[in-house]
């Protein structure tokens, strides 16, 4: 009879692990299917991101082949805007020396109608301060002369009398470089080796301009040399008595 019962009792553990172990396959089962759920809900989210991403990529690479579009128009833009600024360039140019040309005209125009204005009154002082008859020995405005060495020099004005020959320097605007010029010509005593046949005279050289400032003025009577522009109601000598009080070059 014990063994009887020890058999069920061995037979009902046995049932009660497989039971228990059946219990914890299911729930093994159970998980697993709920992780399998779980993954194919993450691979679902997973392939949905994918999809986007490929859309996003798609966006991107439109976007991309817009933008080379952009660039290469943006690119043949700027060939062209070079090839106009190169052409305004160009057409600058060629504004600039005709400008040029044409401001040189009009100083040089300027140079001579100023000169036209000094010369007739040079001529008169030359004849109320300076003594000079009314006919001249000899007298011209604008004259080229050469010398032995061959250097060319143009003379605003020359007027010759017994014993003298005016230099006149006429200038539209006077700077100071003009002046300094006119200096080391005359004080450098080489006017007469243009004008060799009046080589011994009395040299009055005269600087004239429309307009002299009173520090011009000085500098030239501090230099020995004559100044001449507009005073009250004509051309005038400005600075005669200050200069005539010192010995002029020869």
């Amino acid at each position: 009879m014990s063994n009887t019962t020890e058999r069920v009792d061995r037979l009902e553990e046995a049932l009660m692990k497989l039971a228990y172990a059946q219990f914890n396959t299911e729930m093994e089962i159970r998980d697993l299917k709920g992780e399998m759920l779980a993954f194919k809900r993450e691979m679902a989210d997973f392939k949905n991101e994918m999809a986007e991403f490929k859309n996003e990529m798609a966006e991107f690479k439109n976007e991309m082949a817009e933008f080379k579009n952009e660039m290469s128009q943006f690119k043949d833009e700027m060939a062209e805007f070079k090839d106009e600024m190169s052409q305004f360039k160009d057409e600058v140019r060629r504004d600039q020396r005709a400008m040029n040309k044409r401001w040189g005209e009009i100083s040089n125009k300027m140079g001579t109608l100023v000169e036209d204005i000094i010369y007739p009154s040079v001529r008169r002082i030359a004849r109320e301060h300076f003594g000079a008859p009314e006919e001249m020995e000899f007298e011209a405005q604008r004259i080229k002369r050469r010398r032995a060495t061959g250097d060319r020099r143009e003379f605003d004005g020359v007027f010759v009398w017994e014993g003298h020959v005016l230099l006149l320097e006429a200038k539209a605007s006077v700077r100071p470089e003009y002046l300094e010029a006119f200096d080391r010509f005359v004080h450098q005593g080489v006017f007469f080796d243009y004008f060799p046949e009046y080589a011994g005279r009395r040299l009055i050289p005269v600087f004239s301009a429309l307009a002299l400032t009173e520090a011009e003025v000085e500098w030239l009577t501090a230099h020995r040399l004559y100044a001449v522009a507009m005073g009250e109601d004509a051309m005038a000598l400005l600075n005669g008595p200050a200069v005539d009080s010192v010995s002029l070059p020869h």
